[in-house]
């Protein structure tokens, strides 16, 4: 891509994306709850991170579409516990047990959800071990909950000027049609599933990266604005850089929702040497930009930039780091 045209037209469909609006819905929400980037457990990491002892218990959540539910539930079930583990593996962590809550209209529209959650908890090697299940309602929805822990932590608010943000994605899948996930997990190895995810606490545990955070709903580009705004920093993506299938249009891809995909937060000399974890395991990783002082989550293509999202003309999840100096 070298034109201007090019990457003004990428920038417009980025800013209009559905995954960023849902990102900035969250802002409101954690206005009215009261907690934010400053509270006593900093909200705006993939999980709560809650001190015990020498090591960190995490908790998340994920709640799904009903489009997504209704559409293609044994997904919409196995990405219940693959989504969560995801997130515990962005905060340096291991997954310990998922609970669910589960909606549906009888005992037959639950079945292929409920299939698709115990197949993926065999596959990640992680066990259910309660919930709330309602087979009485109109329609199906899906809530599952992680509890993981974790001995170091990745965080999102701890990026930092001078750093390099890298992509890793496992590029070994397709799309899951006729929505935005590329799905690499559901016939793949589970000692393989297992063994990517634990790069993320390796990496941790090492020392080796700052920050990170799991690419969700918001791509690329709303994963990247999310971490630049906790971490109160500026982030660059050269979109050149950004490990892609072979015949995906960038647009699409930088729109997309990997099944495996992290952004993380490195000091230039660390940087090598994240590569080559990933690179051992056969996950496409690359260094896709700069982390600096500023506001802007920005889109470039040689001298060429767009800005994505301004923090200083409106927040996103209104979690910014700024707010726990103050």
């Amino acid at each position: 891509m070298a034109l201007a045209s090019s990457l003004d037209a990428l920038a417009v469909t980025l800013r209009a994306s559905r995954g960023l609006a849902a990102k900035a819905d969250i802002g409101p929400v954690t206005e009215r709850l009261g907690v934010s980037g400053a509270s006593a457990t900093p909200v705006g990491d993939d999980c709560a991170a809650i001190p015990d002892g020498d090591s960190y218990l995490l908790f998340a959540i994920e709640g799904f579409m009903n489009e997504f539910v209704a559409g293609d539930p044994w997904f919409a079930g196995w990405c219940g516990v693959m989504v969560n583990v995801s997130d515990v593996a962005a905060m340096g962590g291991r997954p310990v047990a998922v609970v669910d809550a589960v909606w549906a209209d009888g005992g037959d529209g639950a079945k292929p959800v409920l299939d698709g959650m115990r197949a993926a908890a065999e596959a990640f090697g992680v066990p259910i071990v309660g919930g709330h299940t309602n087979i009485r309602t109109d329609r199906g929805q899906l809530s599952v909950a992680i509890l993981g822990r974790a001995k170091r932590l990745l965080t999102s608010f701890d990026a930092k000027p001078g750093d390099r943000l890298v992509a890793a994605i496992d590029l070994r899948g397709r799309y899951r049609e006729p929505f935005a996930n590329w799905e690499a997990a559901t016939d793949a190895p589970p000692a393989r599933l297992r063994g990517d995810l634990e790069i993320l606490p390796v990496i941790a545990e090492a020392g080796l990266a700052r920050a990170a955070k799991d690419i969700s709903q918001g791509g690329i580009v709303g994963t990247a604005a999310m971490l630049a705004e906790c971490s109160g920093v500026a982030i660059t993506i050269d979109v050149g850089a950004v490990p892609k299938p072979d015949g995906i249009s960038l647009d699409r891809w930088l729109l997309t929702f990997p099944s495996f995909g992290y952004l993380l937060s490195v000091e230039p000399g660390n940087v090598d040497a994240v590569l080559a974890k990933f690179g051992s395991r056969g996950i496409a990783a690359a260094d896709v930009g700069a982390v600096t002082a500023g506001t802007r989550v920005s889109i470039a293509d040689g001298a060429l930039r767009e800005t994505i999202w301004d923090f200083a003309e409106r927040p996103l999840l209104g979690a910014a780091r700024q707010e726990a100096a103050a």
